[in-house]
């Protein structure tokens, strides 16, 4: 076996680099979007057991939505770039080129078995540059071909050394052997298909067989005329030990597949689900169609699904011209390297087995596979193709005549190839180039016009989105998912009549439901989304709340394991208040899916909807142990135990604010609260500092606004708190909280008594009722000497709050001084912002505006069918007071209320003339 020399391998690093170098500038693009950005398995918080229980695109092999393809060892690589580099692109691709040139070297090594040298680097070259080879160098999901390809080769390499001295058998390179091709197998799925050349090589080259040899050798042990050849016995041994090695390789992939096949739908493949002979047709002809694109690879597509190539649906169809061809000319190809003995005739058949085997698994013969054509799995019978290339160029090379035309076509042929593939990677860019590409090549695939539209839907361009989805419909009016598309574009476009229509007529494309009857092998997963946009659309409304949860249920129905449907549909009865019925669907859910962060959440949102805090807690902590940067979680458990009173609760909650500001950097309401958590601990610098950095990133906040001018009041800085309650007021002028606080100031640090009357006034003409305000009020005018006035107010506020007896004492007090109003000494009388409020239990402490947040639901979103989740950033307008306070702030709160009372006293003896 020849080697590969530095010079020949510098070579091809040379032109993989120079057709290849700006694949490093695109991006993550189609079944990238799947299998990198929305992997979880990538995620070094994900246990490396789920890598290998869970497919290629990080769906668990035991549901039916799984595509059941199984490639572990791709991923691990996946996770490696993940580890290193997160989501560069840039690592990803640099590697899926390194794997090229491997597989480009090992290659090479193996044309030097039955090419001469220099027909060896010609087909390695060939190779090295066809454009074909984009989608799987260029898409990071390639990488299983790759990776597949080099254990593929491997294997082969290994198993050549198994022919001893005297034809005996060397067992360590067949062990070899089986061990490659498991891992080949665990890269892709066609790696298995390298045992099929294996024996191919054992028979006919290195035992020399050819089919006549062997058919006459039957024939004789047959008629009794001889025996086996111990040669052949030996032969057939190491064929037995090879293919029992596959069974069991099929038998433990057949378990990984629990016995079943993936699900796909007709716009997939809609040969597969065709009659006959249209079925049969069509799949002969996609095989001249995959032979033409590796002899012309000058219209390339990133999707051949739908109605990319029309059925073959007759005899009489012209197309089967081409299909007669192909098979004329691979049947004399097989005749010829078959029946004569020779190097050429081996090297003939060698390449036949490497564009054939591969190609089955792929060729919908055995089973029906998602795709019509893929250029991607043309990688490895590219190799056979190039093999047979070169050797055709060899034999020409060979005449004297033909020797310079033949390298002159041979330069051509590189040139021009090498070009198109460097042209070809800049078409995987983004999604937008990758898909308009595509639609330059063929525009009856409406899969493309939706592709396109979610291209400019991601760059918010729903206008133009709209148009692409529009024509979608019109190129396939029967596909379901692009009325989905457009009734969601519609519904980002707030054209909700639209999108209700569209969702509609996506529905009415759906099968008729029948009770107990269930759908997998007929609706796609992403379809029953339909129901549940249809419902998340019109659940706006409050008067179709029962419309919107029969959808789910059908949902639930047509697909019983639809785990996004109990997850809505839990939402739902959130809305509806039926939170036992919520807490049943998110437990149904569970059922399914228990790794799931985001339905932990969702039920602990449940229990606090059932006054039940103890399991809510339960509930966001499992959340976050699935999941320990769930944003949610982080947020609102620590808001629970806030809320709890619990002074013990207040490091982890502490602790898990800052962990969720971590996450969530540009987010004021974390700030806020850590900010109220140090004003629960008396920490008042600290507390200073979170509300100022959450009025930085929101000007407008209105309890960091509030609060923080209400710990200026309490830590003897009220003229620090005067311009923090303006602007609080310049954003909210019917603040009420605010312009009590306000007022206290400007009356008892400014005597301002006319800003104070302002304030107070202000406040009763947006609650005539409110006590606090009028009380104050009429300390306005007791100050400004109008006793009448005073009188009067002091009756009406009695009668507001006729409970109060402040109010009634110090009403007392104002008659007294209107009955002595000759011989008494004017007096103060406190505002309801000091000893008054005290006599309530109102001291400023309770002013303390807690962060009002409303608790969402967390949903799981797997496609761009569903709505967005919503986040943690809704402030409401209502003031709600502080949680329950801790033992020790009731005493403070009561030694204030008692020196508060004892005030009182003193003011009103004074008041009395004592």
């Amino acid at each position: 076996m020849a080697d590969v020399s530095l010079k020949e391998a510098a070579l091809i690093v040379g032109v993989v680099a120079a057709c290849y170098w700006n694949s490093l500038f695109c991006g993550f693009v189609f079944d990238d979007v799947s299998a990198i950005l929305d992997n979880k398995d990538l995620h070094p918080s994900t246990p490396l057991r789920n890598l290998f229980q869970n497919d290629f695109w990080g769906t668990p092999m035991s549901e039916e939505r799984s595509h059941k393809s199984y490639r572990p060892l791709t991923v691990l690589t996946f996770r490696l770039n993940y580890l290193f580099s997160e989501l560069n692109a840039v690592s990803y691709h640099f590697l899926n080129l390194v794997f090229h040139v491997v597989v480009c070297i090992v290659f090479l090594k193996v044309c030097k078995l039955f090419l001469d040298n220099r027909s060896s680097v010609v087909a390695s070259l060939l190779f090295a540059v066809h454009p074909i080879h984009t989608e799987a160098v260029t898409g990071v999901v390639g990488r299983a071909e790759l990776l597949s390809s080099i254990f593929f080769l491997a294997a082969f390499l290994s198993y050549t050394k198994s022919k001893g001295p005297d034809n005996t058998i060397v067992w360590t390179p067949i062990a070899v052997t089986v061990f490659l091709v498991a891992v080949a197998t665990l890269c892709k799925e066609q790696g298995i298909t390298v045992v099929g050349i294996c024996c191919v090589y054992e028979v006919f080259i290195a035992q020399g067989y050819t089919l006549p040899a062997l058919l006459d050798t039957a024939v004789q042990i047959l008629r009794g005329k001889g025996s086996i050849p111990f040669s052949m016995l030996q032969t057939l041994l190491k064929l037995i030990v090879l293919m029992f090695s596959t069974l069991l390789l099929v038998v433990v992939r057949v378990q990984v597949i629990q016995s079943q096949l993936p699900v796909f739908t007709r716009f997939d493949n809609p040969a597969a689900v065709s009659p006959s002979p249209a079925r049969q047709l069509t799949f002969n002809y996609l095989l001249p169609v995959n032979a033409w694109l590796l002899l012309n690879p000058s219209e390339l597509c990133c999707d051949w699904t739908m109605g990319t190539i029309p059925l073959v649906e007759s005899l009489l169809d012209v197309r089967n011209i081409a299909t007669l061809t192909f098979f004329f000319f691979l049947g004399s190809l097989t005749v010829f390297s078959l029946r004569y003995p020779g190097d050429s005739s081996k090297t003939v058949l060698m390449a036949l087995c490497l564009i054939v085997l591969p190609f089955i698994p792929a060729s919908n013969l055995f089973f029906p596979v998602g795709f019509v054509v893929a250029e991607r799995v043309l990688y490895v019978p590219s190799m056979g193709f190039c093999i047979l290339v070169a050797h055709g160029w060899k034999k020409l090379s060979n005449k004297s005549v033909l020797r310079k035309i033949s390298w002159v076509c041979l330069a051509a042929v590189l040139f021009t190839h090498a070009l198109k593939t460097l042209h070809r990677n800049w078409d995987w860019e983004s999604e937008y180039t990758l898909f308009m590409s595509a639609l330059k090549v063929n525009k009856n695939n409406a899969k493309l016009w939706n592709n396109v539209g979610h291209a400019l839907e991601n760059e918010k361009n729903f206008e133009r989105a709209l148009q692409f989805f529009i024509q979608a419909t019109q190129v396939q009016p029967d596909d379901i998912g692009a009325h989905m598309n457009v009734g969601r574009t519609y519904k980002n476009l707030n054209k909700t009549k639209e999108a209700e229509e569209s969702y509609m007529i996506a529905k009415s494309l759906m099968p008729q439901i029948i009770p107990g009857k269930k759908y997998a092998a007929r609706v796609a997963p992403n379809h029953l989304n339909v129901y549940i946009n249809l419902a998340n659309l019109i659940r706006a409304n409050e008067s179709r709340l029962e419309e919107a949860d029969q959808l789910y249920r059908q949902a639930i129905s047509m697909r019983p394991d639809f785990k996004q449907a109990y997850i809505s549909r839990g939402e739902l009865l959130l809305k509806m208040n039926k939170p036992l019925k919520a807490k049943e669907a998110y437990l149904r859910a569970l059922e399914l899916d228990r790794t799931n962060a985001d339905l932990w959440y969702n039920l602990a949102i449940v229990y606090i909807e059932l006054k039940d805090p103890t399991e809510a807690l339960k509930n966001f902590n499992r959340a976050l142990e699935l999941n320990p940067t769930h944003k949610l979680a982080l947020f609102n458990s620590a808001l629970l135990m806030q809320e709890s009173g619990d002074a013990r609760l207040r490091p982890e909650a502490k602790q898990r604010l800052l962990h969720y500001v971590k996450e969530e950097p540009q987010d004021s309401n974390g700030y806020f609260n850590l900010g109220m958590l140090a004003m629960d601990d008396k920490k008042d610098l600290e507390a200073e500092a979170w509300m100022k950095k959450a009025i930085r990133l929101q000007p407008n906040f209105r309890s960091a606004l509030f609060n923080l001018a209400l710990l200026y009041s309490q830590t003897g800085k009220e003229l620090m708190a005067l311009p923090v309650l303006e602007d609080l007021l310049r954003y909210y002028p019917d603040h009420t909280k605010g312009l009590i606080l306000k007022g206290d100031i400007l009356m008892n640090q400014k005597k301002d008594i006319v800003g104070a009357k302002m304030c107070f006034e202000k406040i009763l003409e947006l609650d005539p009722n409110n006590v606090q305000g009028k009380h104050n009020l009429c300390v306005v005018y007791f100050e400004e000497k109008d006793l009448i006035k005073a009188e009067k107010c002091l009756v009406e506020t009695l009668a507001l709050a006729p409970h109060e007896e402040y109010i009634q004492r110090h009403l007392n007090i104002v008659r007294s001084k209107i009955a002595s109003l000759g011989a008494m000494e004017q007096s103060s009388l406190p505002s309801d912002g000091t000893a008054a409020t005290e006599a309530k239990k109102n001291s400023f402490h309770n002013l303390k505006e807690a962060k009002s947040e409303k608790r969402t639901t967390q949903s799981t979103v797997d496609n761009k069918e569903h709505s967005k989740t919503k986040k943690p950033t809704e402030k409401s307008s209502v003031d709600k007071e502080t949680p329950k306070k801790s033992t020790k702030e009731i005493k403070d709160i009561e030694k204030k209320r008692v020196a508060a009372l004892k005030r009182l006293e003193e003011i009103e003896r004074i008041l009395n003339g004592e």
